[in-house]
């Protein structure tokens, strides 16, 4: 699988969650910001290199990690990406785990998802002369880009998750034990706050579109301790594995 054209015109893009704000180890060339029909996307894209290939790469939570899951605006991230040129992105979140499998410290990448949101901006086709479009989305990730993705964990020796069921809360705040609880019975087994409408707009947007999952801690009631001092033990370990597998997806030239 080609993850990019050439490097002036990069195809593949990272959305960064909590704890990837900024990516190491890339070269930045240009930062560029689209005006969209939806308004400002979160920031400014970020085009440049990492290991010498050409990357584009956009803080989900804005510069500064200062937006909240539910205000984001995804429907101009999106777009914003598609308008650059992007045809790939690699979705990268930190998520609290609920399946055992799912500890903190782990990556993994999930092929279904429950959106448990409420009152986010979550199509194009909104009514406003779009028309009207049903998108297929029995399969929610793309199947190409997410066994890529686990066909170079295995290689670069990660500990990887291959699948799983993320839920999508809508935030900010964490989630009840009775809520979890509901989520284990639904069949969740990782929950998040921006797995959607990031995901489906994707798809309509006609992109490539994979999750990589940083589980950082428990969910709630599945630990003792306080949840964020889990986070604050494992968002370190988890991003340092987000590198390595981006090292693997785009060797250096």
């Amino acid at each position: 699988m080609s993850l990019m054209s050439d490097s002036s015109q990069p195809e593949f893009a990272v959305i960064g969650g909590t704890g990837l704000n900024q990516l190491a180890e890339f070269e930045l060339l240009e930062e560029r910001r689209i005006e969209t029909p939806y308004g400002a996307p979160s920031a400014a894209l970020k085009i440049g290199r990492f290991n010498g290939r050409g990357l584009v790469f956009l803080a989900r939570h804005g510069d500064g990690h200062h937006i909240p899951p539910h205000a984001i605006n995804y429907r101009a991230n999106i777009h914003a990406l598609r308008e650059a040129g992007v045809r790939q992105v690699l979705a990268v979140a930190a998520v609290g785990g609920i399946r055992r499998d799912m500890r903190p410290g782990v990556i993994a990448f999930p092929d279904q998802l429950i959106d448990y949101t409420w009152g986010r901006a979550h199509s194009f086709h909104d009514g406003s002369g779009s028309g009207v479009e049903h998108i297929e989305f029995g399969q929610p990730y793309s199947e190409m880009l997410r066994h890529e993705c686990i066909r170079v964990a295995a290689q670069a020796g990660l500990e990887a998750v291959e699948e799983g069921v993320y839920g999508a809360t809508q935030g900010p705040r964490l989630e009840t034990e009775a809520e979890i609880r509901r989520m284990q019975r639904d069949g969740v087994d990782l929950v998040g706050m921006t797995g959607m409408p990031e995901t489906a707009l994707a798809r309509e947007a006609g992109l490539e579109y994979a999750c990589c999952a940083v589980v950082v801690n428990w969910a709630a009631g599945l630990a003792d301790g306080g949840i964020h001092d889990q986070i604050e033990e494992s968002l370190a370990e988890g991003m340092g594995r987000v590198h390595r597998l981006l090292q693997a997806l785009l060797p250096a030239q």
